[in-house]
């Protein structure tokens, strides 16, 4: 189907492609995504259409760039042609540039397990043929161990009633797309549309996954257990804003909250898990009338998805173990880092310099010394 549509679009638009050479703007964007930025890390994920992948990685916060292309096959620099013919042994892959302190491997696997059909063996959905199959390839020991242990987690669940035929592969090249494939959901989004509602891929993620579609925080490896109460006790515990905020993402009311412009040394820890989320050395002025920080204390303590609910598309922060609304994400932050995490303050519960140790967070207290992000 997606070849029917891609040849509507050349005959429509009079797009001329070059049959035997990628386009030379996304050639070497790997290279220098990588170059420019060492804090990205790589990831390369088949999951059927590229389109689709590639958009749904994007969406993720955390995440750089997705790139659409080829791997696992057999000649260098194919075209799009070559592949959808199936004589090349290559997948459509999207290779996924993420900030690790941002966003860990194991979500872009919950995420990628998110927009696939890892049980079928003959393509995704209304894409049929090898270059369609779904599979992860590996970049490093590490990302094999933890895609096997998703692989076997999945396998084990009761979500599937046939097993998981992902394939997990040894990363050996990549090839991008032509240019017209990048960014195709943004390029042309009522062929896009139409193209993804067609292929009966939403209704059937929608279908297995229900309310569970959405990535649900991974729990903390060096965080004590934490089981979180049932609705009812945590009613009786917080305060009715603290309930509010945290269990039925509300909002509070700026320059009239705990901490907006609260300068003493300490950290700031969930005001239900009390997991350590920030610390006062990255906490600045924003001048928005809510805590503003431009980095967590651990990155994994925090978990993004989006948020659609004000008809804009914003990047929620929710705490790992006890999945508390914390607040909203932003670009708008000073450098370093260029972000701005907006929290709410009745989502935290402040833990004085003086009374760190005493509480059980004593490997924290070099975490609030002072920097120049603090005096901003």
């Amino acid at each position: 189907m997606k070849l029917l549509i891609i040849s509507l679009i050349l005959a429509g638009t009079a797009l001329v492609v070059i049959g035997t050479l990628n386009n030379q703007s996304t050639e070497n964007t790997s290279l220098t995504l990588l170059t420019q930025n060492k804090q990205l890390a790589v990831a390369t994920f088949a999951g059927g259409c590229f389109w689709c992948v590639e958009a749904d990685f994007e969406k993720l916060a955390g995440v750089n760039q997705a790139i659409s292309g080829f791997s696992g096959g057999q000649i260098k620099n194919p075209t799009y042609k070559q592949v959808s013919l199936g004589g090349t042994q290559h997948l459509e892959a999207v290779q996924v540039f993420y900030d690790p302190t941002q966003i860990t491997y194991e979500q872009l696997l919950a995420a990628f397990w998110r927009q696939i059909n890892p049980t079928d063996s003959g393509g995704q959905f209304v894409d049929r043929g090898t270059q369609y199959l779904s599979a992860i390839f590996y970049h490093s020991p590490e990302q094999q161990k933890l895609a096997h242990q998703a692989f076997d987690n999945l396998n084990k669940s009761t979500r599937f009633q046939t097993p998981i035929v992902t394939a997990i592969r040894p990363f050996k090249d990549f090839f991008p797309a032509e240019e017209y494939h990048q960014n195709y959901y943004q390029k042309n989004p009522i062929r896009y549309r139409f193209y993804r509602e067609k292929s009966g891929r939403d209704n059937y993620l929608q279908k297995i996954w229900g309310k569970d579609l959405k990535i649900k925080p991974p729990h903390s490896k060096n965080s004590t257990t934490f089981i979180k109460p049932n609705l009812q006790t945590l009613k009786n515990q917080l305060m009715p804003l603290q309930y509010q905020v945290t269990q039925e993402n509300d909002t509070e009311e700026p320059f009239h909250n705990s901490y907006w412009n609260h300068k003493e040394k300490g950290i700031y820890v969930d005001v239900v898990s009390g997991e350590p989320l920030f610390s006062s050395r990255n906490k600045y002025r924003s001048g928005t009338g809510w805590p503003s920080f431009t980095r967590p204390l651990e990155p994994k303590h925090i978990v993004t998805q989006e948020d659609n609910f004000l008809f804009i598309t914003r990047t929620e922060l929710r705490s790992i173990l006890g999945d508390s609304h914390l607040g909203h994400l932003f670009t708008d932050g000073p450098q370093p880092t260029g972000l701005r995490y907006c929290i709410n303050s009745a989502a935290l519960r402040f833990i004085p310099q003086h009374t760190i140790e005493q509480e059980g967070y004593g490997s924290l207290i070099p975490s609030t010394q002072p920097t120049q992000a603090s005096e901003i």
